[in-house]
């Protein structure tokens, strides 16, 4: 590999995945990074960190000098109630990305999105990127990311090929995003398996999005869209019992009717909206719709025009995070 990669959100859990196997694969990578903690992560990873924000488009033109490819990972991500910083960052923040980039020449870019700019709360079953995206978003988390999204194609063009990847449920090694939280709501009692729990989901483990990322980057049409997931889906409930035993957590849980988490959610997000998220209920709609719900994802397009595939499985994903 002769590009020379600039992966923001560097730090972050799919970014220092990324970097990883950038590296690995003998890439020439620099990370954007705010902090000197950021920065020491990405040195350890064997990449070079670049200091910047998105939201100081002098700091993106600064970083983006010299770069070919570019992968935008940085976004709040945040479930719960909208705020202005989160949209402030996953849209005007991927604005600043896509101008710099475009002033530096940079030649093709990754866009990460994700699943949740389809979700307004209702279940998504087997959806190909033809799917639309809602009116009305589940939350701010759904909207912001819907808009950064259009943002990135919309930047496609004119010397820079911009590709989306949409994963869903990212999990696996070095998680420190989703896998924490479960831990944390099954062992406070918080955990509930809404209407059962048996609805389908799909996943998609570190491994694979980085792979999907790969391909995307050298293979993907620029201003097209593309589904990655670890190619089965599982039922809720045993999906995420399976995941929390790997650390030794006994998934207890009571089965919630649907509709009484339903009166919940809708009562909470009138209590924040009221009380200025001063008050706010157990669970958003963001969350609801990313958990509580079948959400199911049609891989077709990634397998045909990227070649892609499943590079780790789910049972193998589950063995690598039982070992110490």
């Amino acid at each position: 590999m002769t590009a020379k990669i600039l992966i923001t959100g560097a730090s972050g859990y799919l970014g220092r995945n990324l970097v990883r196997d950038y590296v690995a694969r003998g890439a020439k990578v620099d990370g954007l990074v705010r902090s000197d903690a950021s920065a020491k992560i990405v040195e350890a990873l064997g990449a070079t960190p670049v200091r910047g924000d998105i939201m100081d488009p002098a700091s993106l033109e600064r970083a983006m000098a010299g770069i070919s490819d570019l992968i935008h990972a940085a976004a709040d991500t945040a479930h719960g109630r909208a705020t202005k910083a989160q949209e402030m960052t996953n849209l005007q923040g991927t604005r600043h990305v896509y101008e710099a980039a475009k002033k530096a020449g940079v030649k093709r870019a990754v866009h990460i999105s994700t699943e949740a700019v389809l979700m307004d709360g209702r279940p998504i079953i087997q959806a190909d990127e033809s799917w639309p995206i809602p009116a009305k978003s589940a939350g701010g988390y759904s909207r912001s990311k819907a808009g950064a999204e259009r943002i990135a194609l919309e930047a496609n063009g004119d010397g820079l090929d911009v590709i989306v990847v949409r994963p869903r449920f990212v999990w696996g090694r070095d998680d420190t995003t989703a896998l924490p939280q479960l831990v944390e709501a099954a062992r406070t009692g918080k955990l509930a398996w809404i209407g059962g729990g048996l609805y389908l989901t799909s996943t998609t483990h570190i491994a694979n999005v980085v792979e999907g990322v790969r391909l995307a980057l050298e293979k993907g049409r620029g201003g097209e869209v593309y589904f990655v997931t670890d190619g089965e889906d599982i039922p809720f409930k045993p999906w995420i019992t399976q995941l929390l035993a790997t650390q030794g957590v006994e998934a207890r849980a009571k089965d919630v009717p649907r509709w009484l988490i339903k009166l919940v959610v809708n009562m909470g997000d009138a209590l924040a909206s009221l009380t200025g998220g001063a008050i706010s209920g157990p669970m958003s709609r963001q969350e609801y719709a990313t958990v509580g719900v079948t959400v199911t994802l049609d891989i077709s397009k990634a397998r045909n025009e990227l070649g892609y595939k499943p590079v780790i499985t789910r049972v193998e994903g589950l063995q690598e995070l039982t070992k110490p």
